[in-house]
């Protein structure tokens, strides 16, 4: 399979009012709506081009941003662009026709539809893989619906077989290219294209949709949309690092607890690698520098310090910061001592101390292999990530 996207981005939004814009460029965290669903695609391997598909009249500005933003933010796809019709049928007849021969299948999507996940469209991609002309993507419609003539009910459809239907939809690229070209030449009307391999007499397979792939169509969308934006947190990740010697000094110490067979280690606080790493993590997940900054060791301040004071008032810097810290992930890498009769007790404390439970609190213990100053006994490392997020 060699498989692109058509990304209509090309409609007028007559449903949103008239001074509301096009709803495709509306900004959303600072890129317009179809460049998030463009990114979605981006992130799937299977996918190996996005032909956008803009409007006449933005066509040029919209072609250039575009490539200015690919090279900026790294798309790493290849990409086309085509013109967009009045009507959506003929926007997509304009993108189908712009795709490069070696193209075999397509996926259809509508760029006012940018919280599509990955997962969506592999599914999509596999049930192609399988063989479909078709594929939509749909979900089962929960409410009773009723066929309505005039201002009277003529009969109420069976819900269990009835499904609203999203995009992307995916095709092979010569079966809804010819239905295309069999509805231009027979003025058939449609407002998606599956529906004219299903005129066809051709079937076309359903899998499962997302609650999630909304479309922004209205007024209320719109607001919808940024009241989703005012709640959605942001998340971060931080990466921390810390290493010390064996040799006389503190007695050592792993996430606040004491290992009383472990060697000694030249520290100026405590020496506690795994909070040292924590410590640097959360920082990292606040984008304050490092423990360095904070805690220099040339500060008679910090000699012999408790390391878990320190790890306070870098939680109090998250909390100045509105940064929600909910998951930790430690490795401590060492020859000697051996360190699983310690890792339950140093996992509970590390839970005590951001105040998360087990589950969100991860520690491993590994060894070198006898390479490098931890695998001949010197000294002991450890390395953390850090996941926090604003509220919302």
């Amino acid at each position: 399979m060699h498989t692109w996207t058509l990304l209509l981005a090309a409609g007028s939004s007559s449903r949103l009012g008239p001074d509301a814009g096009k709803k495709q460029f509306l900004v959303w965290r600072d890129r317009p709506l179809f460049w998030h669903a463009a990114c979605v695609f981006a992130a799937v391997p299977a996918i190996q081009g996005i032909v956008f598909v803009l409007p006449r009249e933005e066509y040029e500005s919209y072609a250039q941003w575009v490539q200015e933003t690919a090279r900026k933010d790294g798309l790493g796809l290849a990409y086309a662009f085509a013109e967009g019709g009045k009507h959506r049928q003929n926007s997509v007849f304009s993108g189908l026709n712009a795709l490069p021969q070696k193209c075999s299948h397509v996926l259809i999507h509508d760029a006012a539809r940018p919280f599509l996940s990955p997962d969506l469209v592999q599914r999509v991609i596999l049930k192609l893989a399988q063989g479909a002309l078709g594929v939509v993507p749909g979900l089962p419609v929960t409410d009773t619906i009723k066929r309505v003539h005039g201002e009277a009910v003529e009969n109420t459809l069976p819900r269990e077989k009835l499904y609203a239907v999203q995009t992307p939809q995916g095709f092979q690229r010569k079966a809804v290219l010819s239905a295309h070209e069999t509805a231009r030449a027979k003025g058939w009307k449609s407002t998606d294209d599956a529906s004219l391999l299903e005129t066809l007499g051709q079937e076309v397979a359903v899998v499962e949709g997302e609650e999630t792939n909304n479309k922004i169509t209205t007024r209320e969308d719109l607001e919808g949309l940024r009241q989703q934006q005012a709640r959605q947190p942001l998340v971060y990740t931080g990466w921390g690092y810390d290493v010390h010697r064996y040799g006389p000094g503190q007695e050592m110490k792993l996430g606040g607890v004491v290992i009383p067979d472990g060697p000694n280690v030249q520290a100026h606080s405590d020496g506690d690698v795994v909070l040292h790493a924590v410590i640097d993590a959360v920082l990292g997940c606040l984008g304050r520098g490092d423990i360095g900054d904070h805690f220099p060791d040339s500060d008679p301040a910090y000699q012999g310090i408790n390391s878990a004071a320190l790890l306070a008032e870098t939680l109090a810097l998250a909390r100045k910061d509105e940064r929600h810290i909910y998951h930790l992930d430690v490795t401590i890498i060492c020859q000697t001592p051996k360190l699983r009769p310690w890792k339950k007790a140093i996992q509970r404390n590390l839970c005590n101390l951001l105040g998360l439970p087990p589950g969100q609190v991860n520690v491993k213990a590994t060894t070198e292999e006898g390479l490098g100053f931890t695998g001949q006994g010197k000294g002991i490392k450890a390395v953390a990530q850090i996941a926090g997020r604003t509220k919302g």
